[in-house]
């Protein structure tokens, strides 16, 4: 008999702590049967757009995200079928030529701002958990991932969440997180949440 695949979502602002949250069950869990994926990897390709145009690209909007896609995967993960996952590149605001090879797993995490905006695509989960931090923590933490991490400037991050992160967070992520079947505070260091989620995961797992 086919053992289930549990597709688990992980939604919430823009640096919150989903990431966290999920590499922390990943890691805590020691268990080939759990993996993650990141819905930042279906932006929609953009190498017909000049690189000004991709910076202009409105990246909280859900029409920025190729869902069809996604759920096209999620749904050939849960029928226990390999993807290749699109690898997005920041810097260059497009997708890599290269992909990832996800295998099925008992327990596949899957992090991201929109998730949940989307009808169908929440409905594909399981379980749905959205990550409640508070936006000046937000960012603060994504003024020092996008300098770090993605070599932005202080200006730029501080135009793009005035102009798009921030009137988007309010248009369509916060509201969706009526759809969640837990809310997460403090971010992705709830060890309280972290621990609840574990003994849930390792229930579904055996």
């Amino acid at each position: 008999m086919k053992q289930k695949t549990i597709l688990v979502g992980i939604a919430g602002a823009s640096a919150s702590g989903k990431s966290l949250l999920a590499n922390t069950l990943v890691e805590e869990l020691q268990s080939e049967h759990v993996c993650v994926i990141s819905e930042d990897s279906y932006y929609r390709d953009q190498s017909h757009m000049t690189m000004e145009e991709r910076v202009r690209t409105n990246y909280d909007h859900p029409d920025s995200m190729d869902h069809d896609l996604m759920l096209e995967h999620m749904n050939m993960l849960k029928e226990g079928q390999a993807v290749d996952v699109p690898l997005y590149d920041y810097t260059e605001h497009n997708r890599k030529t290269e992909c990832r090879r996800i295998q099925p797993a008992r327990v596949i995490l899957i992090e991201g701002i929109l998730l949940f905006t989307r009808p169908e695509v929440r409905a594909a989960f399981d379980l749905r958990f959205y990550m409640d931090t508070p936006l000046d923590i937000c960012l603060i933490r994504r003024l020092k991932r996008d300098i770090v991490e993605r070599g932005r400037d202080v200006d730029s991050v501080i135009k793009q969440y005035l102009e798009t992160v921030r009137p988007m967070f309010l248009q369509f992520i916060e509201p969706a997180r009526q759809h969640a079947d837990l809310i997460i505070p403090h971010g992705g260091k709830n060890r309280i949440a972290i621990d609840l989620i574990k003994t849930k995961i390792q229930d579904l797992i055996g």
